[in-house]
């Protein structure tokens, strides 16, 4: 039976300062190909949580945008590829597809999916599903699901680094 204490994680976040930083530490928890699915309702702090991501995985772009328009940005962090997808405006996940998102989803970088919910079908059995929820102007409600393995030694890695750790 898994320990679901494990598993899951809950965290609260009362200012996009701290949504930021709490992206950061899982950044910096992140290894070669792992994948992070976001969802959340617009205005949830997805962008936020992903910029932390970005910074703590050592990308210097200094315009961390989502890829509404182009579906995929690709990055390079400091010792492997980011692949950041925001797929807000699919149609259908056949859409992904037809761009080869296994190559990213299954490949050696790190891949954040923003909107998540909306491809389900096509996320790899192991990943770490993350959902934010609004809960005041700047309050956020952080859900972090492990979905596998190689999830949930990345969920430990994370509280580990998130508890050791100070502003």
């Amino acid at each position: 039976m898994e320990n679901q204490e494990i598993d899951r994680l809950i965290l609260f976040s009362l200012s996009p300062e701290e949504t930021h930083y709490l992206g950061r530490v899982l950044g910096e928890s992140l290894s070669c190909g792992q994948l992070v699915a976001l969802s959340g309702h617009l205005g949830a702090g997805k962008t936020c949580l992903i910029q932390g991501i970005m910074r703590g995985l050592g990308v210097q772009d200094r315009y961390l945008t989502s890829p509404t328009f182009t579906l995929i940005n690709e990055y390079q962090g400091r010792l492997l590829p980011v692949y950041h997808f925001d797929v807000y405006r699919l149609t259908s996940p056949q859409e992904l597809e037809e761009l080869g998102y296994e190559e990213y989803f299954f490949g050696q970088g790190v891949t954040l999916v923003e909107w998540a919910d909306k491809i389900k079908e096509l996320l790899p059995e192991d990943h770490l599903g993350v959902v934010l929820e609004q809960i005041g102007i700047d309050t956020r409600r952080l859900l972090f699901t492990a979905q596998g393995e190689n999830s949930r030694r990345l969920l430990s890695r994370f509280r580990g680094l998130l508890f050791s750790m100070k502003y």
